[in-house]
């Protein structure tokens, strides 16, 4: 690939990631969990839930953190595999 696409696609993928927290200045962007529980506390006022988590992190900053270490452990993984088989290609 020439490094004009490659440059041109990153550029392309920081924008998706940056315009629109400048399109919605100030609003908060949840996350689907809490999405859905609205609707289905309006669909069925008296919905109980099955069951409830063995451990709920003591706030948010730990939540975020644990996220995002599952996320980076999920791309290592990826990235090994992918790292890998480049690696097995024959020269």
């Amino acid at each position: 690939m020439k490094k004009q696409t490659v440059f041109f696609l990153v550029f392309v993928v920081i924008a998706l990631a940056i315009v629109p927290l400048f399109m919605n200045p100030g609003s908060e962007f949840g996350g689907a969990d809490g999405e859905a529980e609205g609707i289905i506390s309006e669909v069925v006022p008296n919905y109980e839930p099955w069951f409830e988590p063995l451990w709920s992190p003591p706030g948010g900053e730990t939540e975020s953190l644990l996220f995002a270490l599952q996320a980076a452990l999920g791309a290592g993984v990826i990235g090994y595999y992918f790292g890998v088989k480049r690696g097995q290609k024959p020269a």
